[in-house]
């Protein structure tokens, strides 16, 4: 493989996001699909279903965590898995899709950001088509169903329909909050209701903003040794 790609390919899994850690009813028929499609996929014996599963969702819905739960569950089966998001590639050479039909499960997420790019589309198709010759896996992700993606290529548009197909939901606030409560408590944190409200209601309520706002809370209650509570919320984020 080439040296850009080695370098690429330098990626760890948040071991934070696993089928276990995501919360929600909204997306379990979705959930359980994944799960399916992989214990399948990695089967000694396989039943006949296709290679690939297309994601779709909006921004902060937890398409992300998904792919990442993905890998993780394809490691603790003994399987090799790779995560790669369109929001870093598309600033690479193409080449770094090359060989990656040898991996057992390949997640793409950010589909959406090549839509405009005819040569990192047809990388993408052939590394479905390398895949599918290999009978290995792929999961792909984008912000809207693939009839809507914009892809211009129109094999890779077709190619995205073969497959598996299911829609990540957005939580609602009160599932936002239990995510809050339960991803704080991952972090050895308790987060109160009252607290997690605040949050909710003071910031922007896309969930990668949350999160991302939690690791600066867990990060500066560890420094300055204080609880997590309204007022020190309002220290360090407002």
């Amino acid at each position: 493989m080439k040296e850009i790609a080695q370098l690429a390919l330098a990626v760890h899994l948040r071991d934070d996001e696993t089928f276990d850690s995501f919360q929600g009813e909204l997306n379990q028929v979705a959930v359980a699909q994944l799960k399916h499609f992989l214990q399948n996929s990695f089967a000694v014996e396989r039943d006949e279903q296709p290679n690939s599963f297309y994601l779709f969702g909006t921004q902060g819905a937890g398409k992300s965590h998904l792919l990442q739960a993905c890998c993780t569950l394809a490691e603790e089966s003994g399987k090799s898995s790779l995560c790669l998001s369109f929001s870093e590639l598309k600033d690479l050479s193409v080449e770094v899709l090359d060989g990656l039909e040898n991996i057992d499960l390949i997640c793409l997420d950010n589909l959406q950001l090549i839509a405009n790019d005819k040569l990192w589309q047809q990388a993408v198709f052939d590394l479905f088509n390398r895949i599918t010759e290999q009978n290995k896996a792929i999961i792909i992700s984008g912000d809207e169903s693939a009839n809507k993606l914009g892809i211009t290529l129109p094999d890779l548009a077709s190619r995205l329909t073969w497959g598996f197909t299911e829609q990540v939901k957005a939580p609602d606030d009160g599932e936002k909050l239990k995510i809050l409560q339960y991803r704080a408590l991952q972090r050895g944190l308790v987060l109160h209701e009252d607290a997690a409200k605040f949050l909710l209601n003071r910031l922007d309520r896309n969930m990668n903003t949350l999160i991302e706002s939690l690791d600066l809370l867990d990060k500066a209650s560890i420094r300055e040794q204080r609880k997590i509570t309204i007022p020190f919320i309002k220290d360090i984020l407002l």
